[in-house]
């Protein structure tokens, strides 16, 4: 299979895997890689010991094997129970607390890295950089609201690296992303024939954003890491249907968002000939996402007020070499939510600070191939929402969300 194949069928597979499951804040998807999961992807920017290296920083290419190529995927499973404490959607019935709004997806991600010199690299890699879904049961107390929220991404990222001497490198790369929104709601409460009218959204765009990065020895056991992935903005176009045309004719619809920008900082530290320690900083600019609004035939209709915050993340983790063929791996992270508090958070998105604890292993199958696979649970505590619509008839949705997410991955790597 030559790579244009290899490219067509990653992109094809990518595409119809992917319906979005947010594991980090806001509706970010980390994993990248299945590499890096059992680190809690501390090091992110500064590891570069696979093709993966092209999403976090595409300057480590210079410390790969001639050609590599990594092939991967993640099992992400978030479960988000709501219970109602004080919501109110007069004058229609209540409903139930809506079932468990997570579900399971795979995310896949394939990489492949070709050093044209032994100082110039180029790379390709294709990922899910956003992604998330809630789905509730159509009676939920907060129907009105939301009952599906749907996006899904797919990045196509060529890139190049440059060794300009032996302590430092520099690389940069083209980001082509695809994104797909679906949003649906019941109609506003008015009267009977309202309450039973099904309104959905369903929009997409491509637009295109750069990432780059630097990575440099600080010392013969230190390599530092740093990276930046720029905003994208999506002007998404499609159209809003009904259940009853009555109600509300199908039309064509609008939206536009801007994905954030991420910088990351990294260290990777050997300690010993056994053991390493890594480290990672990173910085989401959710603040671009404020209030998304939503038209249709050029008039808004909608406003999601999202108002989110830029988050940090930090994390740490470490490996030990157990034998020629055994690598553990072990991670911790902290992970904060661009929610300012429970009268912002949506119901489509009941989003909270979280803790990864994080375990993987790798096993050198050949000289030239290996296998990772990780795994991490991620600890979200109790979620209020307090999210009053009433005014626009779409209810005063109050209660907590009980919620909480594993990941598992498995990675597989040929080095030549």
């Amino acid at each position: 299979m030559n790579s244009k194949s290899v490219t067509t069928t990653l992109a094809a597979v990518s595409a119809a895997l992917a319906t979005g499951v947010a594991s980090a804040s806001g509706f970010q998807l980390l994993e990248q890689n299945a590499s890096g999961i059992g680190n809690a992807y501390a090091g992110s920017a500064a590891v570069a010991d696979d093709a993966s290296t092209v999403f976090f920083n595409p300057a480590g290419m210079t410390h790969l094997k001639p050609l590599e190529v990594s092939l991967g995927a993640d099992l992400i499973s978030p479960s988000y129970k709501f219970s109602n404490s004080a919501s109110a959607n007069t004058p229609a019935p209540l409903g139930s607390n809506g079932g468990n709004a997570g579900s399971a997806a795979v995310v896949p991600a394939g990489y492949m890295s070709w050093g044209i010199s032994p100082d110039f690299f180029v790379g390709l890699g294709v990922s899910v950089p956003f992604g998330l879904k809630t789905d509730y049961n159509d009676d939920w107390a907060g129907r009105f609201q939301s009952t599906l929220f749907d996006i899904k991404t797919v990045n196509i990222n060529p890139s190049v690296a440059w060794r300009v001497n032996d302590w430092f490198s520099i690389g940069a790369g083209l980001d082509w992303m695809h994104m797909k929104a679906k949003y649906q709601r019941y109609a506003a409460v008015v009267n009977a024939t309202t309450q039973g009218t099904k309104i959905t959204l369903d929009a997409s765009d491509e637009a295109f954003g750069w990432n780059a990065g630097v990575l440099f020895k600080a010392s013969p056991t230190t390599d530092v890491g740093l990276s930046y992935r720029s905003k994208i903005k999506q002007k998404l176009t499609g159209d809003i249907s009904s259940t009853q045309q009555v109600v509300l004719p199908n039309g064509d619809a609008s939206t536009t968002i801007t994905l954030p920008d991420t910088f990351i900082l990294s260290v990777k530290q050997q300690l010993t000939d056994k053991w390493q320690l890594l480290g990672d900083v990173s910085r989401t600019g959710w603040s671009s996402i404020n209030d998304v609004v939503i038209a249709r035939a050029g008039t808004p209709v909608q406003t999601l007020d999202a108002a989110f915050d830029d988050t940090w993340r930090v994390a740490l983790g470490a490996n030990y070499l157990l034998n020629s063929k055994w690598t553990l791996k072990g991670g911790v992270a902290y992970d904060q939510t661009p929610v300012k508090n429970s009268t912002t958070r949506l119901a489509a998105m009941p989003d909270n600070d979280r803790v990864w604890l994080s375990l993987g292993t790798r096993y050198q199958l050949t000289p030239n191939s290996r296998i990772d696979v990780g795994a991490s649970y991620l600890v979200i505590g109790d979620t209020d929402i307090a999210n009053n619509q009433a005014a626009a008839g779409r209810g005063n949705l109050v209660g907590t969300y009980k919620a909480d997410i594993l990941i598992f991955g498995a990675q597989y790597t040929l080095a030549l």
